[in-house]
Formats: structure tokens, C-alpha cells, sequence
């Protein structure tokens, strides 16, 4: 991060917290956030690169409602500054958008509201903001701030450049004095440079948040059959949503059609689809009438739906930052999302096709760099996340995600040292004879003995290594070949049709005969899933609160997050608030949701408690310091876990014998303090444990267990927090 924030004053920082909680319903901000909206308000020019997901329309949502005058969203696309807009409206925050969908009527009762000033955010395409007579309206409606999300859009290394976002460098000369925030989740340093150069931004505050999606599991697959593939994946997640990304147009619909013959609610998205077709089937998507919607690369990023939980990329996208945007799109909200590229070497060909249609060569030659980084992650056996980042300039720390096919599931190695001699020694044999390098295709078939016409034009059969490599097939040899390329032995040549040629250390292999140990491919795919950030919650109750919120939002004409999160509707059916003051603390709560939905809301909760008994989970938070239990909270389990605990046992020793988790034991152990056993929290605790959580109960007050954790930066799990929590609270 690049640049130190202004505005600390300690009444202001209180009244940024104080606009958080009531207008958004949050109790803290996201990382770089608070520092992001003090600089914005200290009218300092500002660059924010943050994850999807990360919180970037807060940065100048929450500024604009404390500044007076009007902040103006330069938005890309319709859908976005509709959404936007809506969830703004939820909150009760006066903001409007002006585009095409509008008829002249609405458009005129926008721009007088704007002459008067009744709004505080304004979204607009750059297209219809930089008209002359747009631009005449603007300059007296007190523009505070200008805000370009989807900045990447004007850089031409971007993956999405749209000429139209060059033209916004004039509001420099038109607005002198009024400070630009840019935003964007994709950009790598090079775009990032090239958006401050763009703009012109001056004095900037340059804030880069870490790419990491820890709640994103990463998997490549195989493609065998991938219809079927794809129907198994969505039927093991029942009731969620998800994308469904292809290349083609045809195989949108064709796999939409299929998914709902096989009873999967699904709709199509395309830019051939008829424009009201294609707004009707985005449309239900947003208000979960279908579960899975079938898109080409159109579709994605004017979408804010928060629970899409699940991203499949039926074809290879064709370059690294498509694929984390894309990818980008499941888990908004926190909670868990899964992304499958489903993968077949003849994708790379497809997708040449395009490329070679290109008639610019430098294009050309970055496409075709761009490309083969994206087949490299496919094929790459080290850990997924750990490449993306590295793509993004930043370092994944860990040997192992946790969250990726490659980290959960090792594929395993091999002894390729004569594969790799043979391979390398007939790509040295072709360029010694023939003076020229080919392709890897050409290669493998001079290994496999191949009789073609271009081998017997260049004289290829009479080589040392023509049919030598007959142990393999030509797939497997192909896969051998990337990989020599990815470890370096090999380069392809985009300036020679990609042709491979030895690099210094293929060289050096090929005298020297080290040991070149290889990866076996893909084989299967990964069924297993990894779901890193689930909010554990009673199932039931979730299902008829997501029923509920879907009325709601019906009856509102708006998507159904819009209303509140998946996040938000699990900690409700966790937490079971039923009064007002319980319902204030969920995550996402402010004051004019709590007004509009608390009743509905906590009604619905107090009915399902006249019929079924609360869960209790592991990180119980409750809404106030637990109340004093009686002692017949200690059931026979708990005194068992106790009993041990006092005979000298840990609670690992305890969960073993038990074979329970130690969570559990810790939860047994707590309940037992709560309920008037003495038990010796030194040897749980050290005293320097022990103060290091009081100072942050005492900093928090009878905050949720949640918050205290996380304020300890995790080091302490819930099982010696609840211990301590039920020590203080006793007194002792």
C-alpha cells in the first residue's frame, strides 16, 4: 500500500463506524477499506486494486454519504448500475443511475432530482458522461468525487479495454480540484500503471489488496463426457446456484436445454440472444427463479449476486486474468465457492484458431503468450492458488492451500528422465538437420515413427530418434512436451509458429542426463469438496428464511440479496435472534433494514422455535454475556470429558480416547465451568494467554466470540476462548 491516510481525527473515525453500522449494517471494515475511504476524503486521488468480493463499492459509497454534494460512478454496464442502485434503495441511501433503459420521462424526474439535489450518488456509463450537454448538467450538481470502477477497462493491457473509458481524462481539465477513485479487482502492476497514467491521477494513494480468494476451492478436470460431468457436479450441490461459462453461443443453450430436461432450472446468456430475451433470463438468474445460467464471456461482470456459489469453465478461457474475474464471480458474499475448468489439450487449438485470425503481430504474439500461461495453469501440478497470485505479482506463502485439486489431491510423480532425453534430443536432432524448429505436434509424431507427407518433405524419418518413442502415445507425449516447457527446458517461439526450441538448461540436461522428474497428468476428476469459510448454521431454518426473502424481494421488484445476504440469513438461522436488539447485531443489519425486515424476519424465527429445538454450534455467539447455567447442564458426556480432564489428561489426550474433536472437549470443559465445577484454567491457558484474551474482552466489551477471535488475529481457537469467556464470567 502506497500512500498513508488523512483523515484520523478520533470524531471522525467514529463517524465513519457510525455510517458503517447504521446505513450498511457492518460492525468493522474489510482490509484497506477505512484507509481507502480516509484518503477519498481527504480529496486525495486514489487507485484501489481489491478482490471481488472485497468490499470496493463501500470505498466511495460510504464517503459520498458523509461529504456533501454528489459522487459520480463511471459503471460499465446497465445490469451493474441497476443492481448497484437497488441495494442502495435496500439501505435507504438516495442514489439513481441514468442509461438507455430508461424512457424520457423517468430520465427527466432523474436529472431534476439531481438539479436538487436529492441524490447522493449518481451511476452513469463514461459513453453518455462525456456528451457535452451531459457534461454542461454536471458541472451544477456539486460533483464532490468522480469513482471509474472497472478501471482495467481503459488500460489496452487489460483484459477488457474499452476505448470509450479514454475520453474520462477531461474531467481532469473540466473538474480541476475534484479527486478520482479507481477501482478494480484485475489488474496487474502493469494495468495498474497504466490506469494512473490513463487518468492522470495526481498524488496518488495507490492501494493493493492481496488477490488471495481463500473461500475459493480451485479444480482443473479432465473432459470426458462433459455434459455429464457438469450434471454430476451441480446435482452434489443441491439448491445452488452457479455460472457456467463456454466459448461458443450454441453451447449455451444447448447445455441450458440439456439442464433442464434433466430437471436443473438453467437459462442462457449470449450477445446473439435477443436483447429482451437476454435481460429476462439475467433477470431470473439475479432473482434465483433459475439455478444455472449458461453464458459466454458477456455475462459476468455487471453481476453482483452475492450466492452464486459455484463457477464452471466448460471451455479454456484464454487468458489468466479472465479466468480469476471469472472465477471471481462465485463467493461474493465470503462463504464457500467451487470453480471447475474443465480441460482437453484441444482447447489450446480452438482457441489458436482465434488467435491466428488476428492480423495485428504484436496482438498476436500476446495473445499467444497470454494463452499458453493459461494452458501452463491447467496442466500445472504445484498449487493453483500460488500461480494465480504469482500472476498478480504477489507470493503465496504456504506450501499447501488447502483449497485447490493439486494441494487436496498431489498428483503423482514420476521418473521422466528418458522421456525428457528423447524428447529434447529430437527437437536438437529436427533443428540440426532442417535448420529451423517446428512444433510440438511435429515433434511427437517423429517420436511415434508418424508417416506424413511433412516428414518425408523435410527428410525427418531418416533422424536418429524417428520412432523411438513408441512406448507412448501421441497425448502423452504432447503432455510430456508442455511440461518440459513449463520447467523450462523447452520455449515455444511465437514469432516461429510457436516452434520449440532448447533453452541453456534443456541443453545442459540433454549432455548431463540429470534425473528429470515429471507429473502424471490429470486423470479423473476431483469430486471431493473442500469448503473453506462455511457458516455452519440449522439448515432448515436457512431454507425457509431464503423462502421468505424471496417473497420479499418479489414484492419489491428486486434480487433477492438485495434484501439481505446468504451471509446474513445463515447467522440469523445460527444465532436465532428474536428481538429487535439480537436482530440489530447480524452482519448486514443497519437501521433502515432493521426497520423494513426485523419484524417479518423475527416473526418468522419465533415460529420456528415454537416447533423445533435451537442447534448449538461449535463458535457459539451468543447476543449477551451468557447467563449463569444450572448444574444440570452437566449431562454424563460432559462430566466423562471433565473426569479425564482432572485425572492429568489433555484435551487432545481426551479426544483421542473419546474420539471426539477437541472442540468438543473444549465445549464440554466450558460448560462445566459455567456450571459451578472448579476446573484449572492454567493448564489450558498460560497467564500471558490468559492476558492477551482478557485485553481484548475488556477492548470488545460482550462482543460475539467471532470478533474476538479474529481481533487476536486468530491465534487463539474458539475452544480456549469459550473456556476463558466461561472463567471470567464465573468470576473465580
Amino acid at each position: 500500500m502506497v500512500g498513508q491516510p488523512r483523515f484520523n481525527h478520533m470524531e471522525d473515525d467514529q463517524q465513519l463506524h457510525d455510517t458503517l453500522k447504521q446505513n450498511f449494517g457492518f460492525d468493522s471494515f474489510r482490509p484497506l477499506q477505512k484507509e481507502i475511504i480516509c484518503d477519498a476524503l481527504a480529496n486525495r486521488d486514489v487507485i484501489a486494486l481489491l478482490p471481488t468480493g472485497g468490499g470496493k463499492s463501500l470505498c466511495y459509497q460510504l464517503p459520498a454519504l458523509i461529504r456533501d454534494g454528489l459522487t459520480v460512478v463511471v459503471s460499465p454496464l446497465i445490469a451493474l448500475m441497476k443492481d448497484q442502485v437497488d441495494g442502495l434503495h435496500a439501505a435507504g441511501i438516495p442514489a439513481t443511475f441514468l442509461n438507455s433503459s430508461l424512457d424520457a420521462g423517468e430520465s427527466a424526474a432523474r436529472i431534476r432530482g439531481l438539479y436538487n439535489n436529492e441524490f447522493k450518488l449518481l451511476y452513469v456509463a463514461p459513453e453518455r458522461l462525456m456528451l457535452s450537454g451531459f457534461l454542461n448538467d454536471l458541472s451544477k450538481w456539486n460533483v464532490q468525487q468522480f469513482a471509474v470502477d472497472e478501471a482495467h477497462c481503459i488500460s489496452e493491457w487489460g483484459h477488457d479495454f474499452r476505448p470509450e473509458y479514454r475520453q474520462l481524462v477531461k474531467l481532469q481539465e473540466l473538474f480541476p480540484g475534484v479527486p478520482f477513485m479507481a477501482l478494480t479487482a484485475t489488474a496487474t502492476e502493469r494495468v495498474a500503471e497504466d490506469i494512473v497514467r490513463q487518468l492522470q491521477l495526481r498524488d496518488v494513494a495507490k492501494y493493493v489488496a492481496s488477490f488471495n480468494r481463500p473461500n475459493l476451492t480451485y479444480r482443473v478436470a479432465p473432459k470426458s463426457g462433459a455434459y455429464e460431468q457438469i450434471l454430476d457436479f451441480i446435482r452434489s450441490r443441491p439448491g445452488e446456484s452457479g455460472i457456467i461459462y463456454c466459448h461458443a453461443r450454441k453451447s449455451t443453450e444447448g447445455t441450458a436445454a440439456r439442464l433442464k430436461l434433466d430437471g436443473i432450472p438453467s437459462a442462457a446468456y449470449h450477445a446473439g440472444l435477443n436483447p429482451e430475451v437476454r435481460a429476462a433470463n439475467q433477470d431470473a438468474f439475479l432473482r434465483d427463479e433459475v439455478r444455472v445460467v449458461c453464458a459466454t464471456i458477456a455475462f459476468g461482470m455487471g453481476i453482483n449476486k452475492s450466492n452464486v456459489r459455484f463457477v464452471i469453465h466448460a471451455d479454456l478461457p484464454k487468458n489468466i486474468e479472465s479466468y480469476y474475474q471469472e472465477t471471481g464471480r462465485a463467493g461474493r458474499d465470503g462463504l464457500p465457492g467451487d470453480c471447475l475448468l474443465m480441460f482437453s489439450p484441444g482447447d489450446r487449438v480452438k482457441q489458436m484458431r482465434f488467435i491466428d485470425e488476428k492480423t495485428d503481430a504484436n496482438e498476436r504474439q500476446i495473445a499467444i503468450e497470454q494463452l499458453e500461461q493459461m494452458v501452463h495453469y491447467a496442466e500445472e501440478a504445484s498449487c493453483r492458488r500460488a500461480q494465480l497470485l504469482n500472476y498478480f505479482g504477489e507470493t503465496y506463502p504456504e506450501d499447501n492451500c488447502g483449497g485447490c485439486d493439486n494441494c487436496l489431491s498431489p498428483r503423482e510423480q514420476w521418473d521422466g528422465t528418458l522421456a525428457a532425453q528423447k524428447f529434447l534430443s529430437c527437437v536438437f536432432r529436427i533443428q540440426q538437420l532442417s535448420g529451423f524448429g517446428v512444433g510440438i505436434n511435429h515433434v511427437v509424431e517423429v517420436l511415434t515413427g508418424a508417416n506424413t507427407d511433412k516428414i518425408r518433405r523435410f527428410g525427418h524419418e531418416g533422424l536418429s530418434t524417428y520412432g523411438i518413442g513408441k512406448e507412448h502415445g501421441r497425448k502423452d507425449w504432447a503432455a510430456i512436451a508442455r511440461e518440459l516447457v513449463r520447467l523450462g527446458f523447452l520455449r515455444q517461439n511465437p514469432a516461429a509458429f510457436n516452434a520449440v526450441e532448447l533453452t541453456t538448461e534443456g541443453g545442459a540436461i540433454l549432455k548431463s542426463r540429470e534425473t528429470v522428474m515429471l507429473t502424471r497428468p490429470i486423470t479423473v476428476p476431483e469430486t471431493a469438496r473442500h469448503r473453506a469459510g462455511e457458516i455452519e448454521c440449522d439448515e432448515t431454518l436457512f431454507g425457509q428464511l431464503r423462502e421468505l426473502r424471496k417473497r420479499l424481494a418479489d414484492e419489491r421488484g428486486v434480487p433477492p440479496y438485495v434484501v439481505f445476504s446468504d451471509v446474513a440469513l445463515r447467522y440469523m438461522a445460527r444465532r436465532y435472534p428474536t428481538s429487535p436488539e439480537q436482530f440489530s447485531t447480524i452482519s448486514g443489519v443497519g437501521s433502515v433494514k432493521l426497520r423494513e425486515f426485523g419484524e417479518v424476519f423475527i416473526g418468522e424465527i419465533q415460529r420456528y422455535l415454537s416447533d423445533h429445538e435451537k442447534q448449538v454450534f461449535e463458535d457459539d455467539s451468543s447476543f449477551a454475556p451468557a447467563p449463569h447455567p444450572t448444574r444440570s447442564r452437566m449431562t454424563d458426556t460432559v462430566g466423562e470429558s471433565l473426569a479425564f480432564f482432572r485425572s492429568g489428561k489433555s484435551v487432545a489426550e481426551i479426544s483421542r480416547t473419546r474420539q471426539l474433536k477437541d472442540s468438543t472437549i473444549y465445549s464440554h470443559l466450558a460448560t462445566a465451568i459455567e456450571a459451578g465445577e472448579s476446573l484449572d484454567i492454567s493448564q489450558l491457558l498460560s497467564s500471558e494467554d490468559q492476558n492477551e484474551i482478557r485485553a481484548a474482552f475488556e477492548k470488545h466489551g460482550g462482543a460475539a466470540l467471532t470478533q474476538i477471535h479474529e481481533s487476536l488475529g486468530g491465534r487463539y481457537d474458539f475452544g480456549p476462548l469459550r473456556i476463558y469467556r466461561a472463567w471470567a464470567q464465573r468470576g473465580d
